[in-house]
């Protein structure tokens, strides 16, 4: 174990960076401009406010727990995704356990059809946020309509004073197939490529990480080929190789939510934080606990049918250690 250590297991300069898709977070409202009729208090879900408020609860106090066990802070960032808009965020980092940990939101309205965007949280003491933009991922329907998807988001700020650049996702999904759908993802990957390109031709040995759920897991093509290159390393092929994973379907579990870094995280003289480790959340109090489907994500509901628990899928998280 690493010398820095100290006997409770938590190291004093390590910090928390962390990834959740937090399973259709809506409010109670009806928006007529998106696709969130199920989720009203008279849609198929029957969406309360007592549910809604439960969810809050659960999910806050997941985000308060990740990376606790080697770090003394909450995450100094999470990227959420499957947010409706910023009155969820704020309902969710004022809730119990994160009401006290002075989160900032960096939040945009993206066209997706069901109305629901990508996120990130910052820890302002630990986080100086000094520029956001979102770039939209162009696609074509069958009859050459444009589907609307997730907007990807760029957020740059100085993580105890080192600039670093996140780019949070959530790529297409594979619910009309996972073949027919792959080009969708090939194209959410080249848009990233893209965006990276910008920031390295304007900043040199710029720390860059990229995180979202990318509905592909770390060996398909959109990921391995077209999003990782020599540029950069991915923690969460090793963690799928011995057999984590953060959600699954029809009994095979998939590790899509994934966080990965510039190499330079690893040149400690060229860096004030490095890479240490990456981790699925995956306790057992947000698992099933019975039943055909123990073991796997504790969710929100199956089906129609309300559970009460958290998301469909894990958390994800790594650590970076400040020199």
């Amino acid at each position: 174990m690493f010398s820095y250590f100290k006997s409770s297991g938590k190291i004093n300069q390590a910090y928390t960076i962390a990834f959740y898709n937090l399973e259709n977070l809506f409010d109670t409202k009806n928006d007529p401009n998106t696709l969130d009729d199920d989720f009203t208090p008279k849609g198929k879900k029957n969406w309360d406010n007592y549910r809604y408020k439960n969810k809050i609860k659960k999910l806050g106090n997941v985000i308060a727990q990740l990376g606790t066990k080697r770090s003394f802070h909450t995450p100094a960032i999470v990227g959420v995704v499957e947010v409706e808009n910023l009155l969820v965020l704020n309902d969710l980092v004022a809730s119990k356990n994160l009401k006290n940990q002075n989160y900032g939101i960096v939040h945009y309205d993206s066209p997706d059809e069901r109305g629901i965007d990508v996120a990130l949280l910052y820890k302002k003491e630990l986080f100086e946020l000094t520029h956001s933009e979102t770039f939209p991922l162009y696609l074509e329907g069958e009859n050459g309509d444009r589907d609307y998807t997730r907007d990807v988001l760029l957020v740059k700020g100085n993580l105890n004073n080192e600039e670093i650049h996140i780019l949070v996702n959530h790529w297409p999904s594979r619910r009309s197939g996972e073949n027919s759908t792959e080009e969708k993802r090939v194209k959410a990957a080249e848009l990233v490529v893209s965006i990276v390109e910008k920031i390295t031709a304007e900043i040199e040995n710029a720390k860059i990480i990229i995180m979202g759920d990318f509905n592909d897991n770390p060996s398909n093509i959109s990921v391995k080929k077209h999003l990782v290159n020599d540029t950069f390393y991915n923690p969460m092929e090793r963690l799928i190789n011995t057999g984590n994973g953060t959600l699954n379907y029809k009994t095979t579990w998939h590790l899509f939510d994934q966080i990965i870094f510039s190499k330079n995280f690893f040149n400690i003289e060229a860096t004030k934080h490095s890479f240490k480790y990456a981790e699925v959340f995956d306790k057992l109090f947000l698992k099933e606990w019975k039943g055909k489907y123990k073991g796997n994500p504790f969710r929100t509901y199956i089906g129609k049918w309300y559970q009460g628990g958290f998301s469909d899928h894990f958390p994800v998280y790594v650590y970076l250690k400040k020199h």
